[in-house]
């Protein structure tokens, strides 16, 4: 029977101090990796905190340490909003690249004096940010887009390392009202081993890498999985943060470390280049022997005021950079080589090869892109090659050698037909893949439905990876027409699958009948036709019976449409399994509607390309644009009328000089917008 305190008051201290107490023993084992009790002592204590709780309901607090597992399952993660952009690094991929760096950073201050860096293990994991309000961790959110990510608050509160509240220290400043903490969420090497041998003895698929068993632990719907694997925490950079300043980095790590939060014990002050190529070096050479992935190290600006000056360019800082390992080989023999279709229809010569290990890991196949490729390394059955895993993940062919062929080695030729599904194989004139044009293709089905449904196209709310995997999997849907004849029934019989979830989708299935004809040509999937030239198309043929009937001529005489994505849409329109689908979806009751007239603008007709960082989002100078019946491309060409130069602009710029294609900046943008 658990004991009962004299009263509530007596209960809430004694909860009160064994969260407290449980807290610090967290933050000596799993920060400072300096237990001072034993494991039996702390069980106890734990179980004495869940008595109480339990005895008092009333006093259970989402920051308890008990509450780091038992949230109930999501069906799906909500999206949270970064206040700051989570950005990503540039690479250096040599010592060079790195010492080129140091040398902008300094001209940039015009001194010969070294700056000082903070240099940390580059982990191998997946980034998140905490989000403190009052001390109290809030929201936990992955990186995404940069801008947006998913909402993983409960899984990572399973994660033994990340405090739930913050802790008061005498040699810290004050906690403050809101604070954003980034770092890397890993999965050790040991952890992981023990993670594929329970999957290989259940027989469920292995995970690639460490990297990748930590990303889907933390991406579970259910916290109950996500607590069975021992996930870590290291923390390294700041968001937002409110009511302290910091001075510089290394100040801001050392005080997160005080604060009860995990940072790396290998990061290093470091003055001038020459000590980050050595501290480069000297983790490079322990790399084998750390408990946890790396891919290389980052190299940091201390001072913050420093970093602010330098500022960022596109979604990169200025201020650091990712000094990559060099990538690790191994010698094999390739047994075959196979045609694998990708997600998108792309056929893929696949190496089988004798398995080897690289970088701690066994490999057994590596990818060779295309027939270009193969024809460019005369890579044939048979032949011993060096293979490399790319950023220490991708494995691939470096080279053939050539020196240890026996005369028996067999060159490889691509399938006229696909290998999943019998539709041709088409190769466009100047493109280096095989493609299946196949819209029912098993082999693609997945990708085909997930971008029919995506925001973009048809904006199926809900439709998910999972349920899309599911529908596949039990033969609901074979095609993206097979959407629409979805009943209550059947998805109320797929897994973790309520009555009212499955009303929800079918909701949105019905919703999405009701489409744009410059969505439902998108969402088709017809190669090289993304949003924008769905758009161009369902502007220029009004409907998709015209688009259908079109011949390359008729194609080619839109402005913006060139022999390769004309010989695409054709190719897409002849299949008859294709038209087949579509006539589906018609009769099924989707509507794409047609685009308004556009009444005439000041820019119609009008290309631009934009380059360079804006004073506003890429997005909203698009739109701006737009409006006034321009339109925005990715890329430069002779059909270009426009390059919007921003500071820092990229090789579009190149190429526009050398097409003589005209520039101009910002302030020249809004004279043509009409705008003083």
């Amino acid at each position: 029977m658990p004991r009962k305190e004299s009263s509530a008051a007596d209960a809430d201290r004694a909860i009160d101090e064994l969260r407290k107490t449980i807290d610090y023993h967290n933050y000596r084992y799993y920060v400072l990796d300096d237990p001072v009790i034993s494991d039996a002592e702390y069980d106890r204590m734990l179980r004495r905190l869940v008595e109480l709780e339990d005895a008092h309901p009333e006093l259970r607090s989402p920051t308890s340490p008990t509450q780091r597992v038992g949230a109930p399952p999501a069906e799906r993660f909500e999206t949270v909003r970064h206040t700051l952009p989570m950005l990503s690094l540039s690479n250096a991929m040599a010592e060079s690249e790195f010492r080129e760096f140091d040398q902008r950073v300094r001209r940039a201050f015009r001194t010969e004096e070294p700056i000082e860096y903070v240099a940390e293990p580059k982990l191998d994991g997946t980034a998140v940010e905490l989000v403190y309000v009052a001390g109290e961790l809030t929201v936990v959110s992955t990186r995404g887009d940069g801008l947006n990510g998913e909402n993983v608050t409960n899984n990572v509160k399973t994660i033994r390392s990340v405090p739930l509240r913050l802790v008061e220290s005498e040699c810290a400043p004050p906690i403050p009202e809101r604070i954003e903490v980034r770092g890397e969420v890993i999965l050790p090497k040991a952890a992981f081993e023990r993670l594929n041998e329970e999957r290989r003895r259940t027989g469920e698929p292995l995970f690639a890498n460490p990297r990748n068993a930590a990303a889907g632990s933390l991406r579970q719907l259910d916290p109950g999985i996500t607590t069975q694997r021992p996930l870590d925490m290291f923390c390294y950079s700041p968001g937002q943060i409110t009511g302290i300043a910091f001075a510089s980095h290394w100040e801001f790590l050392r005080t997160l470390r005080e604060w009860g939060l995990k940072t790396n014990p290998l990061n290093e002050l470091c003055t001038g280049g020459e000590a980050v190529v050595r501290y480069h070096q000297h983790v490079a050479e322990q790399r084998a022997q750390l408990p946890y992935d790396v891919d290389g190290v980052v190299a940091k600006v201390n001072n913050f005021e420093l970093q602010r000056r330098l500022g960022e360019v596109s979604r990169s800082p200025r201020w650091a950079i990712a000094y990559k390992f060099k990538a690790q080989q191994a010698t094999t023999r390739i047994r075959d080589i196979l045609p694998s279709v990708g997600r998108t229809g792309t056929i893929t010569p696949v190496a089988e090869l004798d398995p080897v290990e690289v970088a701690g890991v066994t490999i057994s196949s590596a990818s060779l892109h295309n027939m270009d490729e193969i024809a460019r390394k005369d890579v044939r059955i048979g032949d011993t090659v060096i293979v490399e895993r790319a950023g220490d993940v991708i494995p691939y062919v470096v080279e053939v050698v050539a020196s240890q062929r026996t005369g028996k080695e067999r060159k490889f030729k691509m399938p006229q037909d696909c290998p999943a599904c019998g539709s041709k194989v088409v190769r466009e004139e100047g493109a280096a893949a095989y493609r299946c044009i196949g819209m029912s293709c098993p082999a693609k089905l997945r990708e085909a439905v997930r971008h029919f449904a995506s925001k973009h196209a048809l904006n199926i709310d809900g439709l998910g990876d999972k349920l899309v995997a599911q529908c596949i999997e039990t033969g609901l849907v074979t095609n993206v027409a097979d959407l629409y004849d979805l009943t209550k029934e059947q998805l109320i019989a797929l897994e973790r699958m309520a009555d009212k979830s499955a009303q929800n989708i079918l909701d949105a299935i019905a919703a999405s009948k009701q489409t744009t004809l410059a969505r439902f040509i998108h969402g088709l999937g017809i190669p090289q036709v993304g949003e924008h030239m769905a758009t161009v198309l369902a502007e220029h043929f009004g409907g998709i019976a015209a688009l259908e009937q079109a011949t390359e001529d008729g194609l080619l005489a839109i402005r913006e449409v060139g022999p390769e994505t004309a010989g695409e849409i054709r190719a897409f329109f002849a299949l008859a399994q294709n038209r087949t689908v579509i006539e589906r979806l018609l009769r099924a009751g989707v509507r794409p509607e047609p685009p308004p007239r556009r009444r005439a603008g000041r820019l119609d007709g009008k290309t631009f390309v934009l380059t360079g960082t804006l004073s506003l989002p890429r997005e909203e100078v698009a739109r701006q644009i737009g409006a006034h019946g321009g339109r925005v491309t990715g890329s430069v060409s002779q059909h270009t009328d426009y390059v919007v130069v921003g500071d820092e602009p990229g090789a579009k710029l190149d190429k526009a000089r050398k097409l003589g294609v005209t520039t101009i900046d910002e302030k020249q943008l809004k004279q043509l917008l009409g705008e003083s």
